[in-house]
């Protein structure tokens, strides 16, 4: 994922310049942004803290997702990602927030819910959280979920220039 380094510097960039620190939620990327950003030298004084969710336990035991929206709308849908980025604010020292619940693949889609399919939650401290629906070429999960990073590190982006 070097060729992200670029994007994930720039994100940390911005967060140094608006004094706040960063943190992930992430189910279909097992961390992946996570380990991207701290990757990069200087990262601890822009990165608080990383939440792997894979399953739906984790979801609710460390970020909160009711059971009911689990329930009511699957891991992988717009009310799980907004209540992911709120809970990774809630949770953390951060005043940016990335989330990530997709399919990844190979299997686990279905034709309501396919292959490639992400939803992104961006929270930011002060302002209602956002999610944003991709639905990536089955091109394998390596490709979906590189390019599942680097949707949310551009989402991170444009949220703190909006700002």
């Amino acid at each position: 994922m070097s060729d992200l380094a670029p994007l994930a510097r720039r994100f940390l960039d911005i967060c140094q310049a608006r004094g706040i620190l960063s943190a992930t939620a992430e189910s279909c990327t097992g961390g992946l942004i996570i380990a991207l950003l701290t990757d990069i030298p200087g990262s601890s004084s822009m990165v608080d803290r990383g939440f792997v969710t894979y399953s739906n336990e984790a979801k609710m035991e460390m970020l909160g997702v009711t059971a009911q929206t689990l329930q009511a709308h699957g891991a992988v849908s717009r009310e799980t990602a907004l209540e992911m980025a709120a809970g990774a604010l809630a949770h953390s020292r951060a005043g940016i927030s990335l989330a990530v619940t997709g399919i990844a693949g190979p299997d686990g889609g279905s034709a309501e819910k396919p292959v490639g399919l992400v939803w992104f939650g961006v929270g930011v401290k002060g302002r209602e959280p956002f999610a944003e629906r991709r639905i990536f070429e089955n091109n394998g999960r390596d490709f979906i979920r590189r390019e599942t990073v680097r949707t949310a590190l551009e989402l991170g982006i444009a949220a703190l220039e909006t700002r």
